[in-house]
């Protein structure tokens, strides 16, 4: 991750609860519209309300419209960063306690939340104990063939971990983003900063290629790649900065004709950082050279606006849009929740905002936020669960996740609903043809409201705070 201005207070809450916790009953049997909710005082936790709710002719000052006939994106999934930490925490688990854990990540029966998206680094990261790329010589040395590049370093515990997952859920979509280049290959020489060295194009170029091509014979296909990680950071260890006019470039000449020699299908999507820089992608997309190689672009939710995805959109809108990364975290377990905040800063205006899917940061960390790197990781990044040995917290970030991973699938299509002051939400149509929709009280008091689809209607209410998923 990176030196984060951590989003405000709305995105910093965790959530302490044993993994044994149930979430709820199968939503199986269910007559009219069961509603999943989380309550501040965690006396309802991604719980299964009974009885369900009635269809009624109902009325109310405040009424959310579902037009399920008005579509928007197609879903890609719903995860979280996949870090080499996150894997060696929950490799080093007891057999049966990490295939529990991936049960309850991966699939959707019982209490589990479905994740369907997952977010890797290629080589290190910054929430990883040590500094490392597939391609590591000794200072002075180069290696422009790639003729050292080894996927060693992840086969100790993130291929390992990845096969099991895609035991679980082959389907699961993979998006891998380098924080830097081999040291090799910049100006500076050093992990932290530094910029990639203009005749290393092509190099860095098949360095991308072989690193797909070895998932691939791993037995994982990384669906897309993102071209660097927080491109205009320089504070991460690792880290790297590209700017537009290079990564342009380097897509242009470089890494779309190496992928297009090599029959590789991964997608390409460019930027990968915050939305307070809307010209960066979209000079890139302007630039026809390199946009035909492009799928889209990603984004983090650290600085500007969401709404410039709409504008990013709106100017290609043959573009997908990503939204690649954004940390929920506290220092506080024990005081009262409220996943209202994130709920609808990040997984409601995100979605709102054309994303084909959303990705938080990161799976899992330790008790003390570790693994990470010295003078430049993040330090203070909860991971989504924490892991002491065998023992496993779900945090703030998890439920946030879970009210939409859980409900909505990958093929999933955003349905027109309208937006009201007090109560953000955003409606999907499931490729089983149920509706979801979720909504998240931001204000101080109870709201009492109706909800409108089609010849459906039925009335509803929610406490200050609360989050709730509501299907039918």
């Amino acid at each position: 991750m990176k030196s984060k201005a951590i989003l405000p207070m709305l995105l910093s809450l965790t959530l302490a609860v044993s993994l044994a916790a149930p979430l709820a009953a199968p939503l199986a049997a269910q007559t009219g519209v069961s509603l999943w909710l989380t309550n501040p005082d965690r006396s309802a936790l991604l719980q299964l309300q009974s009885p369900p709710i009635p269809f009624t002719a109902a009325t109310a000052s405040q009424v959310i419209t579902i037009d399920p006939a008005k579509t928007y994106q197609t879903m890609d999934g719903f995860g979280f960063a996949l870090t080499q930490g996150s894997a060696e925490l929950i490799m080093h688990m007891d057999p049966a306690r990490r295939a529990a854990l991936l049960q309850n990540l991966f699939t959707t029966t019982g209490d589990n939340i479905g994740v369907s998206y997952l977010r890797l680094s290629i080589g290190a990261s910054d929430m990883n104990a040590t500094v490392y790329s597939y391609d590591d010589l000794p200072a002075g040395q180069t290696d422009t063939s790639m003729a050292h590049f080894s996927l060693d370093h992840d086969k100790a515990d993130v291929i390992p971990l990845l096969k099991q997952i895609l035991a679980i859920n082959p389907k699961i979509d993979i998006l891998a983003s380098p924080w830097s280049a081999p040291l090799w290959m910049k100006t500076n020489g050093r992990a932290q900063g530094g910029v990639l060295k203009p005749e290393d194009f092509p190099a860095y170029a098949q360095y991308f290629a072989k690193y797909i091509q070895g998932m691939q014979a791993q037995g994982i296909h990384i669906d897309a790649i993102t071209i660097q990680n927080e491109p205009l950071n320089e504070k991460n260890t690792p880290s790297m900065l590209m700017l537009s006019p290079e990564q342009a470039d380097f897509i242009a000449n470089d890494l779309g004709p190496a992928f297009h020699k090599a029959g590789i299908k991964t997608k390409i999507v460019l930027y990968d950082h915050n939305l307070d820089h809307p010209l960066y992608p979209l000079s890139i997309l302007r630039d026809k050279a390199a946009a035909k190689y492009v799928d889209g672009s990603g984004f983090h939710l650290y600085g500007g606006t969401v709404d410039a995805m709409t504008q990013v959109h709106d100017a290609f809108p043959n573009k997908n849009i990503y939204f690649t990364e954004q940390s929920i975290t506290q220092r506080d377990n024990d005081g009262p929740i409220n996943l209202s905040g994130p709920e609808a800063e990040v997984i409601i205006g995100v979605s709102r905002n054309w994303s084909k899917n959303i990705l938080l940061w990161n799976l899992a960390a330790d008790p003390a936020n570790g693994p990470h790197t010295n003078n430049g990781g993040c330090d203070s990044c909860s991971g989504a669960i924490t892991i002491d040995g065998n023992n496993v917290r779900r945090n703030v970030a998890y439920y946030v996740l879970a009210h939409a991973s859980r409900f909505v699938p990958p093929g999933s299509v955003r349905i027109g609903s309208n937006v009201l002051e007090t109560l953000p939400n955003v409606a999907f149509k499931t490729p089983d043809g149920k509706e979801v929709l979720i909504v998240s009280n931001t204000s101080g008091s109870t709201q009492h409201f109706a909800v409108h689809s089609g010849s459906k209607a039925f009335a509803a209410a929610l406490d200050a705070g609360c989050v709730g998923t509501y299907v039918w």
